[in-house]
């Protein structure tokens, strides 16, 4: 087979589509593969034609140099695609099959794989519990923003769609099942969303959307998204969410204004270590602000989402604690509320069918709300700048163009 055009992390603020090889069944060497990975045989996995492959704020937090992943990275965890090559231990998955690839990689026979935790399954990272496609000390496992991407594990991974034809007519809503909207719905659902709750959703970036129309599908009565961008801000307003500025004011005294009281039922965190302050201090970083804010916000005996990703290693950090994850959060004021507090990485697999039938059946608009926006491979680095300027939009690339622009 001929090569494998795909994205890579060339060092801070830089990324570039490069030739690499085609996939086989086996983890080969690599940029980021954990040694004790090197030559790991997947006969349990197939080989993907990636119909659409998204990028995420994940990545973007890589490609500005705020973590330690090692250049030469194959960026790429939101994957959809079509099995065109299957390992021998496969047995339920068959070629042709058109499928969502969980973010999370999960070997299925661990106690954490077991219990539902495919976020932290215990079997495919040797660095840590924890795997993911393209990522920082996630195992090595090779990105898909690619043409082409091998899937370990495929009959426990993969869920494929029903139906071909009727999944390619909603593709840019089914490939947000492979994280931020399973993600952002993780977020409300673990916050206690529900019928009637009032809900404060902090960053408007794609996750934090997917969050709010997941919060609306819960049954929310007033769905409230914080920003500092307008244009994120006026995405939200689309689909009837209201909207607040951090640098405008403080978030309480801006929810009271919306709701009466300066609290919420639920509060979820979708922006992570690289926030900003509020106020006066929004053009400086202060990544312990949002989680101070929700529990602020959020009223005593009240759930907290926290999807917002923070790490253990932060080259960019304001100060010697923030370079190892180790932030100012007000503990004793989450614990005097007796708030509940929900992190890490979403078990895709707990949500990702469910979702995909709401989808189906039109119950939610995912790829609206989230305003998807069709791209080529070639155009990804473009794609990364203008993500990094704050476009309001959910970027999918399209490696083989069978998608509608």
């Amino acid at each position: 087979m001929a090569g494998n055009k795909a994205v890579a992390y060339i060092g801070p603020g830089e990324v570039e589509v490069q030739t690499i090889d085609y996939p086989e069944l086996i983890l080969k060497d690599g940029p980021g593969v954990n040694p004790k990975n090197v030559g790991r045989k997947c006969e349990h996995g197939v080989i993907l034609k990636i119909v659409s492959t998204n990028i995420c704020g994940s990545d973007q937090h890589m490609v500005r140099g705020r973590t330690t992943a090692p250049n030469g990275l194959v960026l790429g965890h939101e994957i959809t695609g079509e099995v065109i090559e299957l390992g021998h231990d496969v047995e339920f998955i068959k070629k042709g099959d058109l499928c969502s690839v969980p973010f999370n990689i999960a070997c299925g026979r661990c106690r954490n794989c077991k219990e539902g935790k495919t976020g932290i399954c215990l079997n495919v990272n040797p660095e840590r519990p924890g795997s993911a496609y393209g990522y920082v000390d996630m195992g090595g496992w090779v990105g898909g923003q690619a043409e082409y991407v091998m899937v370990p594990y495929a009959d426990w991974n993969l869920l494929k769609f029903p139906d071909k034809d009727q999944a390619m007519e909603k593709i840019l809503d089914l490939t947000m099942l492979s994280d931020i909207f399973p993600t952002g719905f993780h977020g409300a659902y673990t916050a206690g969303v529900g019928p009637g709750s009032t809900v404060y959703v902090a960053g408007a970036g794609p996750v934090g959307l997917a969050c709010a129309h997941s919060a609306q599908f819960l049954g929310a009565a007033v769905v409230i998204v914080g920003d500092l961008i307008p244009e994120r801000l006026a995405q939200a307003r689309s689909f009837g969410c209201e909207t607040l500025d951090v640098s405008k004011g403080e978030v309480p005294e801006q929810i009271e204004q919306i709701l009466g009281v300066p609290e919420v039922d639920a509060a979820v965190d979708c922006v992570g270590f690289e926030a900003k302050g509020h106020g006066t201090d929004s053009s400086h970083e202060a990544p312990a602000t949002v989680l101070n804010s929700v529990m602020g916000v959020a009223r005593a005996g009240a759930s907290i989402g926290i999807p917002g990703l923070y790490v253990t290693g932060d080259p960019g950090g304001i100060d010697e604690d923030a370079k190892v994850g180790s932030l100012k959060i007000r503990i004793g004021l989450g614990w005097a509320k007796s708030h509940v507090f929900t992190t890490g990485q979403c078990p895709v697999m707990s949500y990702h069918r469910g979702l995909m039938n709401a989808i189906l059946h039109d119950r939610v608009q995912i790829a609206k709300a989230v305003n998807a926006t069709v791209i080529s491979v070639d155009d990804a680095p473009q794609g990364y700048k203008d993500f990094d300027k704050g476009a309001s939009k959910k970027f999918v690339l399209n490696p083989h163009g069978l998608l509608k622009r």
